[in-house]
């Protein structure tokens, strides 16, 4: 049997929508980042092509990734600081273009985040969850309800790359991203699929 490690992206909230960097901040869903949530269960249902329940549901502990879960129809199994946002230090709350009236130039792949997690800690975070995800695939499929750079540098670690790489993978809110494997080689077999879509 072919199993698969599945990432889904929270549904909008206000932040999101306006572009502000949100790691710890609880922020909650917008009722149309609700509908999102509702439609992404939908197709992730679709994407999975089976009744059977995944052998494994993690959240982050943000209210915005449990109300997803939850309006997905998800049932999780337990919620992780590991799964948490990239820790935005002195940057959350704020927008890139804000940030570069400061520092230009900035991105979140390519300079720190004073105050805030340095790359090398936000991989090692997503090492972690892998290693566990690991453990469970071979007896079913496993999703992670997470975060829009969290789980683009979940998705770099997967294929073995940096947590620069990241940058290559969009995520929009209630998105979803199906990995595998080919032959033992990491894939991404679909990315960043709409919760609108089969």
């Amino acid at each position: 049997m072919s199993t698969h490690l599945y990432l889904l992206r929270h549904g909008q909230t206000e932040w999101s929508e306006s572009g502000r960097h949100t790691g710890r901040t609880d922020i909650e869903l917008t009722p149309e980042g609700e509908q999102q949530a509702r439609r992404a269960g939908a197709t992730l249902a679709r994407l999975r092509g089976t009744d059977q329940a995944p052998a494994l549901v993690l959240t982050s502990p943000r209210q915005r990734a449990t109300r997803t879960a939850a309006l997905a129809g998800l049932e999780v199994s337990a919620t992780t600081e590991d799964l948490g946002e990239w820790d935005y230090g002195d940057y959350e709350g704020i927008t890139t273009p804000q940030i570069r009236e400061r520092v230009p130039g900035w991105t979140v792949w390519s300079h720190p985040m004073p105050n805030g997690e340095t790359h090398g800690e936000v991989q090692e975070r997503a090492r972690k969850v892998l290693d566990e995800v690991r453990k469970i695939l071979p007896g079913g499929d496993v999703v992670l309800v997470g975060h829009g750079h969290f789980s683009r540098v979940l998705i770099a670690a997967w294929l073995g790359l940096a947590p620069d790489q990241g940058v290559h993978f969009g995520l929009d809110p209630a998105g979803i991203c199906q990995l595998g494997d080919e032959r033992g080689d990491p894939q991404v077999r679909r990315l960043n699929v709409p919760a609108w879509e089969v």
